[in-house]
């Protein structure tokens, strides 16, 4: 991934409504998910990333993660949105629908 050593390349992703956003970092073998975060701000990244990394939302394939987990090469960094509903309240208005 990373052509050169002593790095590792990790993908960033963050879905919005409507559209996707993503981009690569290079960072220092060992970064942490802190480090990536830093540098993607530096990239000038949409709104709803700020907001995710600042508020800690962040995962890897699909996994949460704090801020010292450890990046490899090739890491999908996940930022994600607050959540609309909260999820036990949409279940219980959808298994009170007839039908």
């Amino acid at each position: 991934m990373a052509d050169r050593a002593g790095l590792i390349q990790v993908d960033v992703v963050v879905a919005m409504p409507g559209a996707a956003w993503s981009t690569s970092v290079e960072l220092p073998l060992g970064a942490t998910v802190a480090d990536a975060a830093a540098a993607i701000e530096r990239t000038g990244c949409p709104q709803t990333a700020a907001e995710a990394i600042r508020a800690k939302r962040l995962g890897v394939f699909g996994r949460r993660v704090d801020e010292k987990f450890v990046l490899g090469d090739g890491d999908r960094l996940e930022l994600y949105r607050p959540l609309t509903a909260d999820p036990k309240e949409a279940r219980r208005r959808r298994a009170a629908r007839p039908g």
